[in-house]
């Protein structure tokens, strides 16, 4: 038994929708490094796609390809930079641990993320839970991740008893640096991170 050949015409294979072209890497930096240095200079509320792409030197389509607002844009860089992370300093020692996370964060507070980008959008987080939540794994999320690995390799020497807040170590760290570098806008006297470091690990144990 023999069939009908199918009457339709044969499927012409399926392009690729206009637009759909191949993100170039190279592009898509330049306007990330194009987003950090207009937040910087203008902030959220006074940055345009406009802007960014006449820093970065691309046309306002090649913006729009990879992102369809400021706002996800901003999202998005976010979270990229909560995905680098830092690792949770090893040094044998609770103080040292502290110390060395002292160290690190003092120079992340100078960065312009810090110390330019980050309060501009605390600010805009109060109206945007995008931001807000963004913000809060870029910063709060990570942090905690590092915490609480401190503390618990110093309970597992005995440095802290079981049950030891990580958080707490947070609020005794970076809240005096950040406001002493971000707020204050002070320079750091010599010794400081040393005592801060002291008086945390003294907070924790007490």
């Amino acid at each position: 038994m023999t069939t009908d050949p199918d009457p339709r015409p044969p499927r012409a294979p399926r392009r690729a929708p206009a637009g759909a072209a191949v993100l170039r890497e190279e592009v898509t930096e330049a306007i990330r490094a194009a987003v950090f240095e207009e937040l910087a200079t203008v902030g959220f509320a006074r940055m345009s796609i406009e802007g960014i792409a006449r820093r970065a030197g691309v046309g306002k389509t090649a913006v729009y390809r990879r992102w369809k607002s400021k706002l996800a844009m901003v999202v998005d860089l976010l979270s990229a930079f909560a995905a680098q992370g830092l690792p949770a300093p090893v040094t044998g020692s609770l103080y040292g641990d502290v110390r060395a996370l002292l160290e690190v964060a003092s120079h992340a507070l100078r960065h312009p993320v810090a110390s330019q980008i980050i309060p501009d959008l605390v600010v805009e987080s109060a109206r945007s839970p995008e931001i807000a939540d963004a913000l809060k794994a870029a910063l709060v999320d990570s942090q905690r991740g590092m915490a609480t690995s401190i503390v618990r390799d110093a309970v597992a020497r005995g440095e802290l008893p079981p049950g030891t807040d990580a958080y707490r170590l947070l609020d005794v760290v970076v809240g005096p640096l950040y406001w002493r570098v971000v707020v204050v806008r002070e320079k750091l006297p010599p010794g400081y991170l040393d005592a801060l470091a002291r008086g945390a690990v003294a907070s924790l144990r007490a």
